[in-house]
C-alpha cells in the first residue's frame, strides 16, 4: 500500500537530512511546511517563511529536491511554494520605530559640489527625489578614502526620508551587516534577518569591499539584492574601488553591482577644498582670512576628513588660547595633525623614480613598445602606483601608457610574483620606494 502524502514528505525530509549538513537542514528545510499533494497533476504544495528561502532552495538545492521527491512521491513532480510570513505588518503601514541609521548632519545642503563629485551628486539627488523609478538602480559609488562617499549616500537617504517619510530607508556598513548576519546564524535566525532586509525600500551599504573574504555574507546579500531589485526597491552601494577591482566578490554579485550606474568620486581639488573650508567657516561662524583658507587647502592631502579635523582643531585652539586663526596658528595645528611635508605621491613622482632607476624615459614607459626593459618599468610603475596612491586601476592605466584596468591588474600580479621569487628584484623595488621618502623629506 502506498504511503500517505504526509508520510512520504517525512521520508523525503529524512533523505534530505542524510545529504546535507545539520546547519543547512535546520536553516533551509526545517522551516518548510507540507500543505498537500495533488496526485492528478503531480503537484506538491509547500509553505515557505519568505521568498528568500524559496529563492535559495531553487538556486542551491533544486537538484537534490527533484531527486528526493522523484523517489518518495513520483517522477515528473512539480513543486509549488506559498509564502506565509507570521505577524507581517501591512506593506503601507509606516514603522515609526524604524531606525534609518542615517547621519542627519550629512545632507545635500552641506555636501559642496565640485568637479570631482558633480556627476555623482547630481544623480544622487535625482535618485533621492525619484526613488520609485528604476533608473540608476543599483547606484554604485566608489572613490578613495576622504572624498565624501559616505556623506553623499547619507544625503541621498536623508533627502528620500524627508520627501517620503513612509519609506523604510536604511544605511548600514558592510561590516555591521556581516556581524548581524553572523549573529543571526549563531541564534539560528537567518530567516528573520533576511525577512527584515527584504522590507527595506532603500538599502544603502557602505564599504562593500569589506566582504572580500566573506562568501557567506555575499551569498546572503545576493538573494536580498535580487528580492529588492525585483520589487523595485532602491539599492545604493559604496566602495573604495570599482566593481571590476573587487577581487574576492563572487561573479554573480559583481554583475549585479555593475548592472546599474557606476559613479566615481575623486579626491577634491584645491578649489573644492577651499569651497568646503569656506562652507565650514560659514556654518560654524569662524572668522578666517582667505590666505589661511588657501594654506590649509594646499596642505591637507585633498581629504574632506582632514579639512574637517583641521578646522575643528583650529577652532578649539582659538577658543582655548583666545587668539585669532592666522597663518602662524594654522602652521602649528597642521604640523600636529596632517604633516605639512607629507605630500601624497603622484603618478609623476612614481614615474620619475622608476624611470631613473631603470634608465628609461617616461616616453618609453608610455609607449606601445614591448622591449623588456620598457615593459618591466611600466609594470613596476603600475604596481607602485596601486600600492602608494588611492587611485583605481582604471585611472592608473589611463595615466601610465593609456592602458585599461585589466593591464594594471595583470602588471601588479606579475610584479608581486617576481618579488616573491627574486630577492634581487625585491631589493630593487624597495630601493625605489626609499627614493620616494627621500624626495618627500
Amino acid at each position: 500500500m502506498t504511503a500517505n502524502p504526509d508520510t512520504r514528505w517525512e521520508n523525503a525530509l529524512a533523505l534530505i537530512r542524510e545529504n546535507v549538513s545539520a546547519e543547512a537542514y535546520n536553516t533551509w528545510f526545517s522551516p518548510l511546511v507540507f500543505e498537500a499533494f495533488d496526485e492528478a497533476s503531480k503537484t506538491l504544495f509547500l509553505q515557505v517563511p519568505s521568498t528568500y528561502v524559496y529563492e535559495y532552495l531553487e538556486g542551491n538545492y533544486v537538484d537534490l529536491l527533484t531527486k528526493v521527491l522523484h523517489r518518495t512521491f513520483c517522477r515528473g513532480i512539480t513543486l509549488r511554494y506559498r509564502m506565509v510570513q507570521k505577524d507581517a505588518k501591512p506593506a503601507e503601514e509606516p514603522d515609526r520605530n524604524f531606525d534609518t541609521q542615517l547621519n542627519p548632519k550629512q545632507t545635500f545642503r552641506t555636501f559642496i559640489e565640485g568637479s570631482s563629485n558633480k556627476l555623482a551628486r547630481s544623480i544622487g539627488l535625482n535618485v533621492a527625489e525619484h526613488p520609485n523609478t528604476t533608473k540608476f538602480n543599483p547606484m554604485f559609488i566608489f572613490g578613495p578614502s576622504g572624498c565624501g562617499k559616505t556623506h553623499l549616500v547619507n544625503a541621498i537617504g536623508n533627502r528620500t526620508h524627508e520627501l517620503y517619510p513612509k519609506k523604510r530607508v536604511l544605511y548600514i556598513s558592510a561590516r555591521l551587516f556581516q556581524l548581524q548576519y553572523t549573529n543571526a546564524k549563531l541564534q539560528n535566525k537567518p530567516n528573520d534577518f533576511i525577512s527584515f532586509y527584504q522590507t527595506v525600500d532603500m538599502l544603502i551599504v557602505d564599504d562593500v569591499q569589506d566582504w572580500l573574504t566573506a562568501p557567506g555574507t555575499q551569498d546572503t546579500f545576493f538573494h536580498i539584492f535580487n528580492h529588492l531589485f525585483r520589487n523595485g526597491k532602491r539599492i545604493i552601494l559604496v566602495s573604495d574601488r570599482p566593481p571590476v577591482e573587487l577581487k574576492g566578490i563572487n561573479d554573480r554579485l559583481l554583475t549585479r553591482f555593475a548592472c546599474g550606474l557606476i559613479a566615481e568620486l575623486e579626491q577634491p581639488n584645491q578649489q573644492l577644498c577651499i569651497d568646503i573650508l569656506n562652507s565650514i567657516c560659514q556654518r560654524e561662524g569662524i572668522d578666517i582670512e582667505p590666505e589661511v583658507v588657501t594654506f590649509i587647502a594646499q596642505h591637507t592631502n585633498s581629504s574632506v576628513r582632514d579639512l574637517q579635523g583641521v578646522m575643528a582643531s583650529l577652532q578649539s585652539y582659538s577658543i582655548v588660547y583666545n587668539c585669532n586663526i592666522d597663518l602662524t596658528l594654522a602652521r602649528r595645528v597642521l604640523g600636529r595633525t596632517v604633516k605639512i611635508d607629507n605630500r601624497p605621491l603622484t603618478i609623476d613622482d612614481i614615474l620619475d623614480s622608476v624611470c631613473r632607476h631603470f634608465n628609461v624615459t617616461t616616453g618609453d614607459v608610455n609607449s606601445r613598445s614591448r622591449k623588456r626593459e620598457f615593459v618591466t618599468a611600466r609594470q613596476v610603475a603600475m604596481y607602485l602606483a596601486q600600492k602608494h596612491t588611492k587611485m583605481p586601476a582604471s585611472r592608473i592605466g589611463k595615466l601610465i601608457g593609456n592602458r585599461d584596468h585589466s593591464t594594471v591588474i595583470h602588471s601588479c600580479e606579475q610584479v608581486e610574483n617576481h618579488i616573491k621569487t627574486d630577492k634581487n628584484f625585491a631589493d630593487e623595488i624597495a630601493s625605489i620606494e626609499r627614493s620616494f621618502k627621500l624626495k618627500k623629506s
